[in-house]
């Protein structure tokens, strides 16, 4: 089984580089510069490249030619994130468009006396929506994976606006980030999970997504389960001309019955959203590994 390994495209070199062009030649020009960049990965990033290669052909079912650009877009859209997630950072809101669906339904469950379960995925560019969460971001928690966290944080906060929000790091050798979890929700916080990568081949539910059979982390899921809190499906979208759109799904609450679990239910809610988004959205599909385990 084809798994991801903790690590995320577009290290500290990405960012920095991003950060440069930014600051020296500002949005539009990086973007310009930005496909010179792209057809160097093509050949020089054979995993990537191969990954998206099979999403195109195999999931999408595109033609060969689709596929061929399909490879370019795919990059395009990660890299124009990437110098978005650092324009935003710095302090330049005002040169992008937002869009909201189902926002003021959002906004009503963090204003509920309860903590809540955001589950997003790596598609689209989820720290767009940071400006907006105000002081909400105070009550914020980005769980994720031990590897990313010491790539990324030290970098984003020497370069970016203070970020209210905090992180919770994920290290499989103990269970401190569980700890960290339960108290923030008991605290009425927000916990925000990625919902499409597991590292522990044990700790994995199935689904059809797609049309295929694949693996997801069973912890986001099992956690949303078992504490009884609203679970919400967000998903921050880029559009044409510096424009984003910010979707939110409220999940179904769950019960346990003797067909399907809780966790498996949850699942189940998890990929329809998200299935809907990449119908919409396919080349912002930014899982740059053998997701399906195809050949």
């Amino acid at each position: 089984m084809t798994e991801w390994k903790g690590k995320t495209r577009g290290g500290v070199f990405g960012y920095l580089f991003f950060i440069f062009l930014i600051k020296k030649i500002g949005i539009t020009a990086a973007y310009a510069f930005l496909s010179t960049i792209v057809l160097y990965f093509i050949p020089f990033a054979p995993k990537a490249s191969k990954s998206i290669w099979i999403y195109s052909r195999k999931i999408l079912n595109k033609s060969l030619l689709s596929s061929i650009g399909m490879l370019f877009r795919s990059y395009y859209k990660f890299g124009q994130t990437l110098i978005d997630k650092v324009a935003i950072g710095n302090g330049m809101k005002d040169k992008y468009n937002f869009r909201f669906e189902n926002y003021d339904e959002f906004l009503n469950i963090l204003n509920t006396d309860t903590g809540t379960i955001i589950i997003g995925a790596h598609v689209g560019n989820w720290e767009m929506g940071t400006p907006f969460f105000d002081d909400y971001g105070k009550k914020i928690n980005i769980v994720l994976y031990d590897a990313e966290y010491r790539r990324i944080k030290e970098l984003l906060q020497k370069n970016s606006a203070s970020a209210d929000f905090k992180v919770i790091p994920v290290n499989d050798t103990d269970l401190n980030h569980v700890f960290a979890i339960k108290e923030a929700l008991d605290n009425k916080e927000y916990i925000c999970f990625q919902g499409d990568r597991y590292i522990n081949e044990e700790r994995r539910l199935k689904g059809i997504f797609m049309g295929k059979e694949t693996s997801f982390p069973l912890g986001p899921f099992l956690l949303a389960a078992k504490m009884k809190v609203p679970v919400v499906f967000y998903f921050a979208m880029r559009e044409p001309k510096k424009t984003y759109t910010f979707h939110f799904t409220m999940a179904t609450p769950v019960y346990r019955n003797e067909e399907i679990r809780p966790e498996q239910q949850l699942l189940h809610q998890y990929i329809s959203a998200l299935e809907a988004i990449l119908k919409k959205y396919p080349e912002q599909w930014f899982n740059y590994y053998n997701f399906w385990n195809e050949k």
